[in-house]
């Protein structure tokens, strides 16, 4: 998508011009060879920044949805400059702030992986041309950065989407080479042999099963002040998981592709903050493997030392990511980091808990929670915080090993909270007994995927980009 801006309309042909109000009937017209897309909004009263992310999303989808190329809209329309009645307001948010979530809306509801489909005749339906009327130097500047935020994120949906047998952890260790491309990013990426002496025995364990090669992909933009603590994303990377022996339905196999979400938000979020050229050290790492079923599997039953030196007894193949994650956390570790922030498809309990509107954030830290809900909200990336409290640990005690991957009494309750008290082993310090970096795991299962009403493709959605992103910005201010 191109962005362009105007002064005015004149001269502008062949294009859908967009009037918005409260009054309307969200239809387009024809009068005197003009095209309008009459917008319905919220009344004032009833208008938050929530409907704003959707207000745009709905201009461009009902744009598509007639095949326009161009779409012509005034800034003021859509902000507290003069949004019907010049009566919305965002809260704290500048026009600058507001502009840059036009601008990354504007890309994010274009968006839709045609990859694999056969182009009709006529071509795919998508905005070509946006052309952005009533801004100033500075306004234009947010918008073409909300552009910038919006194309690594459908990057990372584009790997999430891509189908399980063309993105194995060898293609996804390419595609973070790639995506690093000409960016002051060192890449490096261990296969077995280098695990194995790093006595990651977690991530190989799991992807035993598997005829793919395991890979752990480390990303390093070391752009701030030498010396200075850097923040560590960890993002899981199961390009298919079956289940293991513990063999999943039907049913829940499908969309198992997009189990590297966490990872694919990794590697975009590290090549965004180095194309926006920020200030700060950044660390992306992604254990990647396939958790397939086989004789060569790990099983239920197994205890696995890790490269902390805790046990792991295995009680369930299919809560995988956990084990994977703890070696990951680990390694993370030896950067001495300022900030930890995990991100995972991790349980489907999260979306039980929490229905599709919203991922789950754990940590011990409150004001790191609040931070980072309080991003989200800007963002679009919704965070509700879940209890992380000591008693938990209880259930994840083993009889085996010292901790066990599931609920200990195979309990289908809590599954969220039990994942994120395991993963919290890892990182407060060797044996679960030191004092560990500020830590956060996002628990991103339930926004792995776009729902209905939500004017955006289907499929991944590139959860959590924009949030990470931000909170890297801002994390030095």
């Amino acid at each position: 998508m191109k962005i362009t801006f105007k002064n005015d309309a004149k001269g502008i042909k062949e294009a859908l011009f967009v009037s918005v109000g409260s009054e309307n009937k969200d239809e387009i017209i024809k009068e005197n060879g003009v095209k309008t897309l009459y917008l319905k909004c919220e009344e004032v009263e009833k208008m938050n920044l929530r409907k704003l992310f959707l207000l745009v999303r709905k201009m461009v989808f009902l744009a598509k949805s007639v095949k326009a190329e161009k779409l012509v809209f005034n800034f003021n329309d859509f902000s507290t400059r003069g949004g019907p009645s010049s009566g919305w307001k965002f809260g704290k948010l500048t026009d600058s702030e507001l502009a840059e979530i036009i601008g990354s809306q504007l890309d994010f509801a274009n968006y839709e992986f045609v990859e694999y489909k056969t182009p009709l005749k006529e071509g795919f339906s998508f905005i070509k041309e946006v052309c952005i009327l009533g801004t100033d130097s500075k306004i234009q500047k947010a918008i073409l950065k909300g552009h910038a935020i919006a194309e690594e994120i459908n990057k990372t949906r584009s790997l999430s989407n891509t189908p399980g047998g063309d993105m194995t952890p060898s293609i996804l260790a390419r595609k973070a080479v790639e995506a690093m491309k000409n960016l002051p990013v060192k890449v490096k990426v261990l296969g077995e042999k280098e695990m194995q002496k790093e006595n990651m025995q977690a991530i190989l364990a799991v992807g035993k099963g598997s005829d793919e090669e395991s890979k752990f992909i480390i990303m390093e933009y070391m752009e701030g002040k030498k010396g200075e603590k850097p923040i560590v994303l960890v993002g899981k990377g199961v390009t298919f998981d079956t289940g293991g022996i513990n063999l999943k339905p039907s049913s829940g196999l499908l969309g198992m592709n997009m189990d590297m979400s966490g990872g694919a938000s990794v590697i975009h979020t590290v090549a965004l903050v180095a194309k926006m050229k920020l200030k700060i050290n950044v660390i992306g790492l992604i254990p990647s493997v396939e958790n397939m079923a086989s004789g060569k599997s790990y099983r239920p039953g197994d205890v696995i030392r890790s490269m902390s030196g805790q046990t792991i007894e295995v009680l369930n193949t299919d809560a995988e990511g956990r084990v994977i994650l703890a070696d990951a956390l680990t390694y993370a570790q030896k950067y001495n980091p300022e900030l930890v922030v995990d991100i995972a498809t991790l349980t489907g309990a999260a979306c039980v808990a929490l229905g599709e509107r919203a991922s789950a954030i754990f940590t011990n830290d409150d004001d790191l929670s609040k931070t980072l809900e309080q991003i989200g909200e800007r963002t679009g990336d919704y965070l509700w915080r879940l209890p992380m409290w000591e008693e938990y640990e209880n259930e994840i005690k083993g009889s085996l090993g010292d901790w066990t991957n599931i609920h200990n009494k195979d309990s289908r309750y809590g599954g969220a909270i039990y994942g994120a008290i395991f993963l919290y082993q890892f990182i407060k310090g060797k044996a679960g007994g030191g004092k560990g970096p500020r830590w956060a795991h996002l628990d991103i299962a339930p926004r792995m995927t776009a729902m209905a009403g939500e004017y955006l493709a289907t499929g991944a959605l590139g959860t959590p980009v924009g949030l990470l992103y931000k909170m890297i910005e801002e994390y030095k201010k």
